[in-house]
């Protein structure tokens, strides 16, 4: 065997011995797969998308003269997964390939003059200048239509010495999705279908494995499609309804009605303080009081602001010891007035730990703060940019604490739903399904402000005490002088308010 071929044959042993130690199992075949499609179905921390990425920079760092096209169908979303994710796999495999970034275009550039082009099939005049394309990655692929399938497939027509291939990459969906019917249920020739789950990753992370396996006990439903990559059924309810309906029963059967008002209070010149708080009685008040609060007794609310099609503004109080639902607000705020009721609502109820939902607005949260609220739930980010972890006031509902957040409410509702008093909230749950991504959310024409802000409620709960100290528990707590100060030079309606905060002082 002449030196040439030797070298050569360990250049491949190296580089195959490579593949298989930074790659899973699973996928090794695909790599020297020539099919058209591509079809990869895989549950939540899978590696499909990883796969993809790195059999897209393989081919294009070896086959000089490519034009991959990668798309979703919202371009803004590709900025901050598949574009960082191919250029960190190419700076991690591929650091000799002369990789060049143009982050405005969205344009990745190799020395052998390959090119990655990123685009969303909203933006229809960067895909009409697109042409030559020679292979194309469709993430999220359950978000396009048939219609953006075909006439994707339609411009995979280019000449060229190499294999025209399209990659598929989804989590399961509804079993009445067009891919199904497409790829599943009419087997074609040209594709080549592969499914997986996390457990077939053996890279994943051993927290994000106790995350997706945390499933089994809150969310069965969840954890069998989105983990383990089954397919869906659209409209399948979230909660038990014959549970809720014999909870809504059991109220109605009670009689007992909740005691309803709201608050009033003086501004203060500042236009941002406010003092002389007071309780007003109104049968059609949106606060709804189902337990008075206890003296010294922990107490959390979770809230969620209007947004996404909704105009209602709503907060859930639970008792932190029992997690019992205590009190409900639900209205069609301002923002400022939702704030400052919720500020009241706080003290009302002790200094209740107070967490509200940051995704549409930071108006309500940023408020709080101003005004002195001593009890914002806090929740840690990463900074965009130095990578530094920070602490942040309000809640985030993602990707990833929603599933986490509503899979604690399923276990609640099975476990626990004698601790829920609100039949709004209740008759919310009736309406709550599962969309044809198999995200959890209301109807239609309903609304699920109640759910999310009672599924906030109960997540932020660890940071609140859970119990009562001894003092406590005899009815008294002692004040400190400066409490006892403030105390004294208040008026009678704030000296009510204090003890509600603090506690009935031990004289």
């Amino acid at each position: 065997m002449d030196k040439d071929r030797l070298s050569l044959l360990r250049m491949v042993d190296a580089w195959f011995e490579e593949l298989l130690g930074s790659n899973n199992e699973s996928f090794i075949p695909l790599f020297f797969d020539e099919h058209r499609f591509l079809v990869l179905r895989g549950g939540g921390g899978s590696g499909k998308s990883i796969f993809a990425g790195r059999k897209i920079l393989e081919r294009v760092t070896t086959e000089p003269g490519h034009r991959w096209l990668v798309c979703r169908k919202v371009a803004k979303t590709l900025r901050e997964s598949c574009f960082n994710q191919l250029i960190s796999q190419a700076n991690e495999y591929y650091p000799h390939a002369g990789l060049k970034v143009n982050k405005s275009d969205m344009l990745l550039t190799f020395e052998n003059g390959s090119v990655i082009i990123f685009a969303g099939l909203d933006d229809v005049e960067k895909l009409k200048s697109i042409y030559g394309i020679t292979g194309i990655w469709v993430e999220e692929a359950s978000e396009i239509t048939r219609d953006d399938f075909n006439q994707l497939n339609i411009r995979l027509r280019t000449v060229t010495p190499y294999y025209l291939q399209m990659i598929l990459t989804f989590n399961p969906i509804s079993i009445n999705h067009w891919l199904k019917e497409r790829f599943w249920d009419n087997r074609d020739p040209d594709a080549r279908l592969h499914e997986s789950t996390y457990k077939d990753n053996r890279f994943l992370d051993p927290t994000q494995v106790k995350v997706l396996e945390g499933f089994k006990d809150t969310d069965e439903y969840y954890y069998m499609v989105y983990c383990l990559n089954q397919w869906g059924v659209l409209g399948k309810s979230v909660f038990n309804k014959t549970a809720i309906s014999k909870r809504i029963e059991a109220i109605k059967a009670a009689g007992k009605q909740p005691k309803t008002g709201y608050f009033e209070y003086d501004e203060q010149p500042d236009g941002v303080h406010i003092d002389n708080i007071r309780w007003v009685d109104d049968g059609n008040g949106p606060v709804r009081i189902y337990k008075e609060p206890e003296a010294g007794r922990p107490y959390v609310i979770g809230g969620d602001t209007a947004g996404e099609g909704s105009d209602w503004f709503v907060g859930q109080v639970l008792d932190n010891i029992t997690g019992e639902q205590v009190c409900v607000l639900r209205h069609r705020y301002e923002e400022d007035t939702y704030a400052r009721q919720m500020y009241c609502l706080g003290l009302y109820y002790n200094t209740a730990l107070l967490g509200i939902e940051t995704n549409f607005s930071t108006y309500p949260v940023k408020l709080l703060d101003l005004m002195g609220y001593r009890k914002l739930f806090v929740r840690e980010i990463e900074d965009d940019f130095t990578g530094a972890i920070r602490q942040a006031f309000g809640f985030k509902t993602t990707q990833i604490t929603r599933p986490v957040i509503i899979g604690e409410l399923i276990k609640v509702m099975r476990e626990k739903i004698g601790t829920l008093n609100d039949e709004d909230t209740l008759q919310e749950m009736l309406t709550f399904v599962r969309n044809d991504k198999l995200r959890p959310e209301a109807e239609p024409g309903a609304n699920d402000d109640c759910v999310i802000s009672l599924a906030i409620a109960h997540y932020i709960r660890p940071q609140q005490s859970m119990s009562v100290s001894a003092g406590e528990e005899a009815g008294t707590v002692v004040w400190t002088q400066d409490q006892w100060e403030d105390y004294n030079n208040a008026s009678p309606g704030e000296r009510e308010m204090l003890i509600r905060r603090w506690g009935r002082p031990r004289r």
